[in-house]
């Protein structure tokens, strides 16, 4: 046992080295107060030359002196310390088998790493402390059999005061990771705890005080002592995600970190910024494969918002992504971010499946791809079963990941499933009403189940910052007969197209809702030229059905190059 002589707490995790309290350095045994004269250790049995005991006594200055006792006495105290040892050791050995030991359900088989606290003064640092949690996610995402909450949806737990044991039933986990990070200069400070929400045990703690050149080793040790706390049987080749090294420069790898923290805010303003940062760490390390997916994923998805045109922003995501696979051909998120280029870009169909396959036998527990092959793959095709299937596997990996959750919804609305599809939207707009994902797709869904007013009053609240709510006003308000409203919002759209890029398709759509579909061809066509995001599903997009019964409908779709 060891205890904290600063607040006295005791510790049965012999490889704890300091206090998940307080940092101070533990003490075998209990330990006194730091102020006062009793003696911290006595070592018996230590007899000398003449006969009598020696026993060395540890005083509250740290010093050791030598008693001499009687032979008699001597036996007595040896009696006393043999029975005091066996107690020890049995209370030590069902305590430590306490500690240790998993509940009943055997092995620890799931682990949720919570957002790293940050107790440095320095704010900017905030992506320091972020990127130790999505890199240790990252890297035990690599273990197979191991199921790893991803950073989308731990995220939502932040706050240090949260109730651990609601987020492992939040997310259907046996393990919860805490950890805090202070830095002062050039020097770290990493406290984590592992612990096993079953039992409320505390399995493993350790402290580390590192340099931030040291932040790459150190990432790699802490994960692989998670995975020997689990219980993971790993063989060589089980531990590759763990030992991978990225890259060798520490201050890319900490640019690749900050690059992340500001693509996953999903603004424009982030999105763009997270370009620049990639590409600074590449500029540090021309070899840093995850970093040109950094810019490629960046890069294909501003389109979808929309914060850019395709035909700016898909050919630098090409060029990025082609020299991630150039570096690492073995880097599956490298072929599935290839994979959405070639569906919702190129419409090359055979290499987007292709791409998808590669992703999936690299390493078929990565979540994106499998939300990424039901979104941009399988629901165009109108293989709506197939990519239901798919997004179920991803939500179960990250059930708390807004913008798959939000997509999830337009999945199963394209299935023309929409109680379930306005059920899903719903559930992912309580679980942020500011995220702009969630809103649409509620609002989408509520026009589909013609619930008109309710999809208006969710628009209403964001018609002057968000754009796209402007087509789902349309939409309502020509279903409501209210077709001066409907139009009023198309010109609004349009007056805005004059300044930036707008998606022509949801214009199209709202102009087939009003019922004039000349002018939703003109702009089915500009969508067409300009590579727009959502044109690949026209097949399916219930949207689109004013439009099916003219010819010139089908010849857009032809264009599309689908697979027959």
């Amino acid at each position: 046992m060891k205890r904290c002589p600063e607040c006295r707490r005791d510790y049965y995790d012999d490889s704890l080295l300091y206090c998940l309290d307080d940092g101070s350095a533990l003490l075998e045994g209990p330990a006194s107060l730091p102020n006062d004269d009793e003696p911290r250790t006595a070592i018996l049995n230590q007899v000398s030359d003449t006969g009598a005991a020696q026993t060395a006594v540890l005083s509250g200055g740290g010093t050791a002196g030598t008693v001499a006792l009687p032979r008699k006495l001597n036996r007595t105290l040896m009696l006393c310390a043999g029975v005091g040892l066996l107690v020890i050791l049995v209370l030590g050995g069902y305590f430590g088998y306490r500690g240790y030991r998993p509940s009943g359900s055997g092995e620890l088989k799931s682990i949720a790493v919570l957002p790293f606290e940050n107790k440095s003064v320095d704010t900017d640092t905030d992506y320091l402390s972020d990127g130790l949690g999505e890199s240790l996610i990252f890297r035990l995402s690599q273990l197979p059999g191991l199921k790893v909450s991803p950073l989308s949806s731990v995220s939502h737990y932040k706050d240090p005061q949260v109730d651990i044991a609601k987020v492992a039933k939040d997310l259907g986990v046996d393990s919860v990771m805490t950890g805090k990070m202070v830095k002062r200069g050039d020097n770290l400070s990493i406290t984590v705890e592992l612990v096993d929400v079953r039992n409320n045990a505390s399995i493993w703690g350790e402290r580390y005080e590192r340099k931030m050149s040291d932040l790459l080793a150190t990432q790699r040790e802490i994960a692989s002592t998670i995975a020997e706390k689990l219980q993971l049987k790993l063989s060589g080749s089980d531990t590759k995600g763990i030992t991978k090294k990225y890259t060798d420069n520490n201050e890319a790898y900490q640019l690749y970190l900050k690059g992340r923290f500001h693509f996953v805010k999903r603004t424009k303003e982030d999105l763009y910024k997270s370009i620049a940062i990639f590409e600074d760490a590449v500029k540090l390390d021309p070899k840093f494969a995850l970093a040109y997916v950094g810019i490629a994923e960046s890069y294909t998805v501003i389109p979808s918002f929309p914060y850019g045109a395709p035909s700016e922003t898909m050919p630098k995501a090409k060029a990025a992504v082609a020299k991630a696979l150039e570096i690492d051909p073995d880097l599956a998120e490298a072929h599935t971010v290839s994979a959405m280029i070639a569906a919702t870009y190129d419409w090359d169909w055979a290499k987007a499946e292709s791409e998808f396959r590669r992703a999936f036998e690299i390493d078929p527990t990565l979540s994106i791809t499998h939300y990424r092959y039901a979104w941009v793959y399988l629901s165009p095709l109108g293989r709506h079963d197939e990519a239901v299937a798919e997004m179920k596997i991803a939500m179960d990996k990250e059930p708390l990941y807004l913008i798959q959750g939000a997509n999830y919804a337009g999945v199963l609305m394209y299935a023309r499933r929409f109680d379930e599809a306005a059920e899903q939207a719903k559930k992912t707009y309580d679980l942020d009403p500011n995220f702009v994902g969630g809103k649409s797709w509620l609002c989408h869904t509520y026009n589909m189940k013609g619930l008109y007013a309710e999809s208006l009053a969710v628009a209403a609240t964001t018609l002057d910052s968000e754009m796209p709510f402007l087509v789902d006003a349309a939409f309502a308000y020509a279903k409501t007969g209210a077709r001066d409203k409907a139009i009023a919002m198309i010109q609004r759209w349009k007056e805005i197209e004059k300044s930036k890029y707008m998606t022509n398709y949801w214009v199209a759509a709202a102009y087939a809702a009003v019922g004039d579909k000349d002018a939703a061809f003109v702009e089915l066509q500009k969508a067409y030229e300009n590579h727009d995001w959502f044109l690949q599903r026209i097949k399916v997009d219930p949207f689109m059905d004013p439009l099916r019964d003219d010819p010139r409908f089908d010849a857009i779709v032809r264009r599309l190059n689908f697979p027959q």
